[in-house]
């Protein structure tokens, strides 16, 4: 019986981590085309350069405050019905970002970009819909992969901008406008995917499977784990506090690269590759968090981070080792999201499972938006290499609350939940 339940989940797994895909890549295709235009229309709609940063922010305060709703509608009605209603929304938002630019309203754009950002919680909470059913013996690496489709919009998506503008002037919309209607029918096709792909759903699946287990008393390897709040706590922060050393040393590069002479090409490169670094290998720390142990993959993203700063830091004059460290920052960033999610879901029960990873998502697009802020503080007193040096102290905390979570793991013999998930 549990054989054929095993057997069953994983041909339902192949599934939901094809439709997964699909869906981060239409997603990935609407918020790559958009959230860069959202500066450049925030100064002009604003009528102040000042005005620009407004963007990113409203895009990042709208995927923290979708977070936890929607966890919390996964955990009630399944994750089709939460990531669709998510992308929805993100669809929903591009429209109200067209009529902003059509009537000239500031604070209609940042509504209507606050609602395009929620299309950032769903693919958050997307790589955690990879996890429901996943053995845990390929969880890091199907997780990994839906990280990984993130690239295809991620790279993809701004070259749409040329053709955007074509569209909107075909369609008799305004300057900018064109690009957002790609926003709308990519998220609009993405809640599609997700609504009708994800069936049965695979938290519902994971459910009901857990409780066919319990009723026999019969073990498997993908069976329900009791609450480890102790590591939760752990994998949070390091997802949290990592989200927060790339965005922090991220987001004043580009700053940083202008001040000192660069071409805006350089900074165009220099972005992209560290967004590749971000994305494209996750499927190499999926596998690595398979056969080392989620722990031991953070770790070796942290030590990743200090490799990175410390190029960043001590070569932050020479435009080459920039680009390395923004490289690597990705890579630290890849590892330790990668290792921290699966850890998460692990180490949390079905029945609090989604609401836990909202929280996740939330404090880690929260710890992102602070530390972006704060780095710009810290730039302007101490400077680049300054703010390199100030953000190891990050990577320091998440190896200390590491190495305690692996203390305390093994003490309460957890492996024994979930072999190999806290080797290290």
């Amino acid at each position: 019986m549990t054989a054929q339940t095993d057997a069953s989940l994983e041909i339902a797994q192949r599934k939901v981590r094809a439709v997964l895909i699909l869906g981060q890549i239409m997603a990935g295709l609407g918020m790559g085309a958009t959230l860069s235009m959202g500066a450049i229309l925030a100064g002009r709609i604003g009528g102040s350069d000042a005005l620009s940063g407004m963007a990113a922010t409203m895009a990042t305060l709208g995927a923290a405050l979708a977070a936890v709703p929607l966890a919390s509608l996964a955990s009630r009605a399944g994750r089709a019905i939460s990531l669709a209603s998510g992308a929805s929304v993100a669809a929903l938002g591009g429209l109200v970002v067209i009529g902003a630019i059509v009537v000239s309203s500031f604070i209609l754009l940042l509504v209507g970009l606050m609602m395009v950002g929620v299309g950032t919680a769903v693919n958050l909470q997307s790589r955690f819909a990879a996890t429901d059913i996943a053995a845990p013996a390929t969880r890091g690496r199907d997780l990994s992969l839906v990280v990984w489709a993130t690239t295809v919009g991620a790279v993809s998506g701004p070259n749409l901008l040329t053709p955007g503008e074509i569209l909107g002037g075909w369609l008799g919309l305004p300057e900018l406008a064109g690009p957002f209607v790609f926003t709308v029918g990519a998220q609009l096709s993405a809640a599609i995917v997700y609504f009708v792909g994800l069936r049965p759903d695979p938290l519902t699946l994971a459910k009901d499977a857990a409780l066919a287990r319990a009723t026999s008393g019969s073990t498997s390897p993908t069976q329900d784990v009791p609450d480890s709040p102790q590591v939760q706590r752990a994998a949070i922060a390091a997802i949290a506090l990592s989200h927060a050393v790339m965005v922090s040393v991220m987001a004043m590069t580009p700053v940083h690269l202008v001040n000192h002479g660069a071409s805006l090409a350089i900074v165009g490169f220099t972005i992209s590759l560290h967004i590749a670094g971000m994305y494209a290998l996750a499927p190499l720390f999926g596998i690595l968090a398979d056969r080392l142990g989620r722990i031991s993959t953070i770790m070796i993203g942290q030590v990743i981070f200090a490799i990175s700063l410390a190029f960043t830091g001590f070569g932050s004059e020479n435009e080459i080792a920039v680009v390395i460290g923004l490289v690597l920052l990705g890579l630290g960033w890849s590892a330790s999201t990668v290792a921290g999610s699966t850890l998460l879901t692990e180490s949390t029960s079905l029945a609090r499972r989604a609401k836990v990873q909202g929280v996740s998502d939330l404090l880690m697009s929260g710890s992102g938006a602070t530390g972006g802020a704060l780095a710009g503080v810290v730039l302007s007193f101490l400077g680049y290499s300054g703010l390199s040096f100030v953000v190891v102290s990050l990577v320091v905390i998440i190896s200390l609350t590491m190495a305690v979570a692996h203390r305390r793991g093994h003490s309460a013999k957890l492996r024994d939940l979930s072999p190999s998930t806290y080797d290290i």
